[in-house]
């Protein structure tokens, strides 16, 4: 995944005839970038086409991890393409573009670069139908050192970030290009498909193999789409609200399995709470999946996947609140470059503020000065910076704590009316899309009439221990704070979630 090298263009002539040359060299079909330059990640995503859809057709062998398929992508093209490029790491024995047969290779330098050349090239504003068919051993794939997809007992789970798809479909993969979704996957009968959105339908091709169709029907990154195959006891009921509600448990976790029920199937009370605050929960399904093997727990959209280990100690609604809050923060509204993180893991956590108050174990005060006297002023947690923590400390304690407590500052700065104010219009604004810490400082600044540089450049951008906790305290040194009672599952919680 390089960034692209444009070549300059040599010597021109003058008048009429750099005008002619200027003319027709823009209107020349170029190949599409292979990334769109995200500064964590350049080669994440490919420029040139915008996806509408992608529909997903796959059969999974548990026994031997063999994951074959084909994968439609419905696209318009955004300027004038010779070629473009997918992201994906499986062997590929096919590529058609709009109907033709494709020429294609991996990039040499990046084998998850998959550069197709259509028969004709592509004008601008083009309708794009791409189909590529696939067969590999997915837990074969290592990319940039990781192994993302994991195979279990019983099947496997495509569950993982900053990215996944490369390891089950060819897509454009960054945050900023969303699209819908059809996901179909055959296994055999006593196996489980899960993936996001609505079950559709479970249909019998073949004897011995049952196939599951998921729909999302509404925007969602390449990175929330996900699957978890295997052994599941997979419960179905409906919401209070009317939306379809599945969940699915691992029966792996052994004693963790009742506090995993207790817990999920709780997801729609959690789902209320945080609708007050949030306004409404922006999907057409809810669900849950609680697993082993995965060690920390992703937001995928309509139906988070949940690691045994939350549930060690018994029910856990701080993750649930967590995860549910993250359907809003991340999946409604994605980040626009990685760098801004902290749009969605500093609400996510501070969702656990909120909900820890409504359930009367702590407020959001004690839990924010709690956390802010439990880390001395010498701790390297302070140095990490929550609005640009860097790659290699993306999903570090201080993106969760310190981010929440950037969170709750903001709050004490501009009030509990304007602060939720915020949250509400920032989420309705960029529903279904995307934005920045940028976007997000420039609306809160409108909203409340104040210059909130203090406020950002503190807690997000500032290496070193604020001397004023979030709540407006001077402190000197480490206070007496008595311990919230949700303090423990807090830090359980975002241990593991740092730990993945």
């Amino acid at each position: 995944m390089r960034l692209p090298t444009r070549a300059g263009i040599g010597a021109v002539a003058t008048g009429l005839a750099t005008v002619l040359l200027a003319t027709t060299a823009s209107a020349a079909p170029a190949a599409g970038a292979p990334g769109l330059g995200d500064p964590y990640y350049p080669g994440a995503g490919n420029g040139g086409y915008d996806v509408a859809h992608y529909d997903i057709r796959l059969t999974y062998q548990p026994d031997t991890d063999r994951l074959t398929g084909t994968t439609t992508i419905l696209a318009t093209a955004t300027q004038q393409l010779s070629s473009f490029n997918l992201d994906f790491g499986l062997a590929v024995s096919s590529v058609r573009v709009n109907n033709q047969p494709a020429k294609f290779a991996k990039d040499p330098d990046d084998f998850t670069e998959l550069v197709v050349t259509p028969r004709k090239p592509l004008n601008r504003n083009q309708a794009v139908t791409v189909v590529v068919s696939y067969a590999d051993v997915p837990s074969s794939i290592v990319i940039d050192g990781y192994q993302s997809w994991k195979k279990t007992p019983t099947g496997a789970l495509a569950v993982d970030q900053p990215t996944i798809a490369e390891w089950w479909f060819p897509s454009n993969d960054h945050p900023t290009d969303k699209a819908t979704y059809d996901v179909s996957i055959e296994v055999p009968d006593d196996v489980s498909a899960l993936s996001n959105g609505t079950l559709v339908r479970k249909t019998k091709q073949r004897a011995g193999w049952t196939r599951w169709n998921w729909r999302s029907t509404e925007p969602q990154a390449t990175y929330l789409a996900f699957l978890a195959i295997g052994d599941y006891e997979v419960v179905q009921s409906t919401t209070p609200s009317g939306q379809p509600f599945i969940n699915a448990y691992d029966p792996l976790l052994g004693p963790s399995l009742p506090a995993a029920k207790a817990s999920i199937e709780r997801s729609p009370e959690v789902v209320e709470f945080l609708e007050g605050h949030f306004g409404p929960y922006p999907f057409e399904a809810q669900g849950g999946i609680a697993t082993t093997g995965l060690g920390f727990a992703l937001e995928n959209q309509t139906r988070s996947v949940y690691d045994a280990g939350f549930f060690r100690s018994g029910s856990n609604l701080a993750v649930v609140a967590h995860e549910s809050a993250h359907q809003w923060f991340g999946d409604s509204v994605a980040l626009g470059k990685w760098s801004d993180i902290w749009l969605n893991e500093g609400f996510a956590t501070y969702a656990e503020f909120l909900w820890s108050e409504y359930a009367g174990e702590g407020t959001a005060d004690e839990l924010a000065e709690y956390i802010y006297q439990q880390y001395p002023a010498d701790d390297e947690f302070w140095q990490v910076l929550p609005g640009d923590p860097g790659a290699p400390n993306q999903f570090h304690a201080a993106v969760y704590d310190r981010g929440a407590l950037a969170a709750h500052a903001l709050r004490k700065a501009v009030g509990d009316e304007t602060f939720f104010e915020l949250l509400r219009t920032w989420l309705d604004e960029k529903k279904d899309s995307h934005g920045t810490i940028p976007e997000f400082v420039a609306l809160a600044e409108k909203l409340s009439g104040t210059q909130l540089d203090d406020v950002f450049d503190t807690w997000l951008f500032t290496a070193g221990k604020p001397a004023q906790s979030p709540n407006g305290a001077v402190t000197t040194r480490l206070a007496s704070v008595p311990e919230p009672k949700s303090y423990a599952q807090l830090r359980l919680t975002h241990e593991l979630l740092a730990a993945g």
